[in-house]
């Protein structure tokens, strides 16, 4: 199923993204790191927030499905950019998970983060780290 996303520049770094399916709206902006004002989410947050999302979303559902209580589970995450080429170079991520959650079930949903289609997604030169708090 395809989604279309339609994204509006509206001038000093700002762009509008507009949902299809919903008309739900997002704006980013161009970050401080690299001249611009960071007034929003910059592109490379929002792409850190999808494997974030995904990652989690993909723990909820196993979760849901194995009757594990899994809502107050969190990830902290940490996007490391590269400055040259200018990119994303790693990011670090600190799962909290509910205290429900027992430490064989962790290990299970732990492994959800390789059925992720954003971290499917990812060059393999982006690092990932990943840290159960």
């Amino acid at each position: 199923m395809a989604t279309i996303i339609t994204t509006d520049y509206k001038g000093d770094g700002q762009c509008t993204l507009i949902h299809g399916p919903t008309g739900d709206t997002v704006v980013t902006d161009l970050p401080p790191d690299n001249g611009g004002k960071g007034r929003c989410f910059s592109p490379t947050d929002l792409f850190t927030a999808s494997l974030s999302s995904c990652i989690l979303t993909i723990m909820g559902e196993v979760a849901k499905r194995d009757g594990i209580e899994f809502v107050g589970s969190k990830i902290e995450i940490e996007k490391i950019m590269n400055e040259n080429p200018r990119r994303v170079k790693k990011f670090i991520l600190k799962i909290s998970f509910a205290t429900s959650v027992e430490k064989k079930h962790q290990k299970k949903l732990i492994k959800c983060i390789e059925s992720c289609p954003v971290h499917k997604s990812l060059h393999p030169d982006i690092e990932m780290e990943v840290e159960i708090h």
